[in-house]
């Protein structure tokens, strides 16, 4: 069973759902406005397509655990040497933008999307990490946060391990910021190299009731990577 949205904000809830969805999803139609994203992410659904715009609850869900990243031993010798540089909220549009031009499976970061989620920038609650190598960006992450959720969305590199270094930075940058759920919505090699895992979806819809009740901000201070190396 799958729910026709209209002009009217709102979704069907994916618990109620949980016998019809399969495939993970959930609703088709509506926009991409700020209001409806924001509704979206606070039940634990996320677009994918927009012609129409279909909207998802998989099952399983892909997390990261905050409390234990794993970082391997080549990439934790880069965070020591100090070969990037990382940023917060610097360049939010190039990141989105490079994202969409990343070689990927069904290329789903259309003009559409770019719109939704710039407007979603500008209103407070998408946030990117962006990891330069002098004055060239090589590699960035982008998501949304509300309340103690961050949703990963996608990244990108144009330099080796560039992506990973940003996405650690993202990771222990939330940490400090006291998130309580990072949803990264499905598994790659790279998340799951690591350490993400997927939980079920009413496990994940549990652990986002209890993400929405801490009041997080993604501020642009500056954190620390594990190697020991602040960034800017």
């Amino acid at each position: 069973m799958v729910a026709f949205l209209q002009k009217k904000i709102w979704f069907p809830d994916p618990r109620h759902y949980d016998q019809y969805l399969h495939d993970g999803l959930l609703a088709v139609g509506g926009d991409m406005s700020v209001a409806r994203l924001q509704l979206a992410y606070r039940m634990g659904i996320f677009p994918w397509t927009d012609r129409p715009v279909t909207w998802w609850s998989p099952d399983p869900r892909g997390i990261f655990d905050l409390q234990r990243i794993r970082i391997g031993r080549s990439l934790t010798k880069i965070l020591r040497r100090g070969v990037f540089t990382c940023t917060i909220n610097k360049a939010f549009p190039q990141v989105i933008r490079a994202c969409a031009e990343a070689p990927r499976p069904g290329g789903w970061i259309t003009d559409q999307f770019i719109r939704g989620y710039l407007k979603l920038h500008a209103a407070g609650c998408a946030h990117s990490v962006e990891c330069w190598q002098g004055d060239a960006l090589v590699g960035g992450v982008y998501g949304v946060g509300i309340q103690g959720l961050f949703a990963g969305e996608s990244m990108f590199y144009r330099a080796s391990n560039a992506s990973k270094v940003a996405l650690v930075f993202l990771m222990e940058h939330l940490r400090q910021r006291g998130y309580k759920l990072f949803d990264i919505q499905m598994l790659t090699p790279i998340t799951e190299s690591m350490g993400a895992f997927h939980v079920s979806r009413n496990a994940y819809l549990d652990r986002l009731d209890e993400a929405l009740k801490h009041a997080c901000t993604f501020s642009t201070h500056e954190a620390e990577l594990p190697g020991g190396r602040r960034t800017s």
